[in-house]
C-alpha cells in the first residue's frame, strides 16, 4: 500500500468498512485477480480518485468553456419564454456552470466505473492464461507425482516454475496457506479452488482433493487430467483452425472480389456520368477497406486462443 492509498483508506475506511455487503462482486474479483490491495483501501482509493479526475477535469472543461465562450455560440431559433429571455444576458454563466457540472459528473463516473470494471477484466486475463496453461502444468504435476513426490511438494514446486504463468501462481498460494498459514493440504487447495477465476482449474483442484480425502491414486487422477486436457486443446485447435479458415474465405469474397467489384462499377458509372466527385468510390477505397480490415483484424484477435 503506496502513500496515495494510504491517505485514501484513513479518509474513508470508517466508511468503507460497513459497505463489504454492497461490493461483493468486487471483492470477489479482487480476489480472483489476486491483487494485494485489500477491499477498504481498494474502494477508498477509487472514491478519491473518482472526485479528483471529476473536479480537474470540470476545472479544465469550465474554464475552456468561459474563455472560448462556448455557450453564446448556441442559437434557439423559435419562441422563448419570457423567464429565460431574462436569463439571456447571463448565458455565458449559466453554461458554463451547466458544463462544469457535467463534466464532474461524467469524468468522476467513468473514473469509478473503470475502477469497478479493471478487477474483473483482470480476472478474466488471468483466467484465460490458466486455462492456456494448465494442461502444460498437468503435465509437469504429472511427472513429479510419478518421480514419488508428495502432493504438497509437487504445488511448492510448481509454483517456483514461472514458465507456468498464472498456474503457478495458483499454487504458489497453495504453498503459502500450507507453509505460512499452517493448514493442511486439503484446506489450502479448497481454499486456493474456491477463488480461483478458471472453471478448469477450480475443476482439478477439487478433484485432486477428493481424490486425497479418498485415498486414491493421485498420480492416475494427473494422467488422466493430463490426457483430458491434452484432447481438449487439440479439439480447440482445429475449431479455430476451422473457423480461421472461414474467416479467410469471407475476408475474400467480401474485402477483396466485393470491394474490387464495387470499385470496377463506381468508376464505370463515374466515366458514363461524368462525375468528377465519385463519393461513393471514395468511401469504398478510404473506409469501407480500412473499417472492414481492421475489423476483420480484430476478430481474429479476439478469437485467437491464448498460447
Amino acid at each position: 500500500m503506496n502513500s496515495y492509498e494510504r491517505f485514501c483508506f484513513n479518509l474513508l475506511s470508517k466508511r468503507m468498512k460497513g459497505r463489504r455487503e454492497e461490493y461483493s462482486q468486487l471483492r470477489n474479483d479482487l480476489i480472483s485477480a489476486r491483487f494485494r490491495t485489500p477491499f477498504e483501501v481498494y474502494i477508498s482509493t477509487a472514491l478519491v480518485s473518482s472526485i479528483l479526475v471529476g473536479l480537474v477535469a470540470a476545472v479544465l472543461t469550465g474554464l475552456l468553456t468561459y474563455l472560448l465562450k462556448l455557450p453564446l455560440l448556441i442559437k434557439y431559433k423559435g419562441a422563448v419564454p419570457a423567464q429565460f429571455l431574462m436569463l439571456s444576458p447571463y448565458s455565458l454563466v449559466i453554461g458554463t456552470v451547466v458544463i462544469t457540472i457535467l463534466s464532474l459528473l461524467i469524468f468522476g463516473g467513468l473514473t469509478y466505473a473503470a475502477f469497478l470494471m479493471y478487477p474483473g477484466i483482470e480476472a478474466g486475463n488471468r483466467r484465460r492464461n490458466i486455462d492456456a496453461s494448465l494442461p502444460y502444468a498437468i503435465n509437469y504435476i504429472t511427472s513429479m507425482s510419478t518421480a514419488g513426490i508428495t502432493p504438497a511438494e509437487i504445488f511448492r514446486l510448481l509454483g517456483d516454475s514461472p514458465i507456468y504463468g498464472e498456474c503457478s501462481v495458483e499454487s504458489r498460494y497453495i504453498a503459502r496457506e500450507i507453509d505460512i498459514f499452517g493448514r493442511d493440504l486439503i484446506d489450502a487447495i479448497r481454499l486456493v479452488s474456491a477463488s480461483t477465476p478458471s472453471k478448469r482449474m477450480k475443476e482439478f483442484l477439487q478433484g485432486a482433493m477428493a481424490s486425497i480425502s479418498s485415498g486414491g491414486n493421485l498420480t492416475d487422477y494427473f494422467r488422466t487430467k493430463a490426457d483430458q486436457y491434452a484432447l481438449e486443446n487439440r479439439q480447440t485447435q482445429k475449431q479455430f483452425l476451422d473457423m480461421l479458415a472461414l474467416i479467410a474465405e469471407s475476408y475474400v469474397t467480401a474485402m477483396v472480389a466485393g470491394t474490387l467489384f464495387l470499385i470496377i462499377l463506381q468508376s464505370i458509372m463515374s466515366v458514363l456520368s461524368s462525375d468528377n466527385r465519385p463519393l461513393f468510390l471514395y468511401a469504398v477505397i478510404y473506409i469501407m477497406i480500412p473499417l472492414g480490415s481492421i475489423a476483420f483484424v480484430v476478430m481474429i484477435s479476439t478469437m485467437t486462443p491464448e498460447s
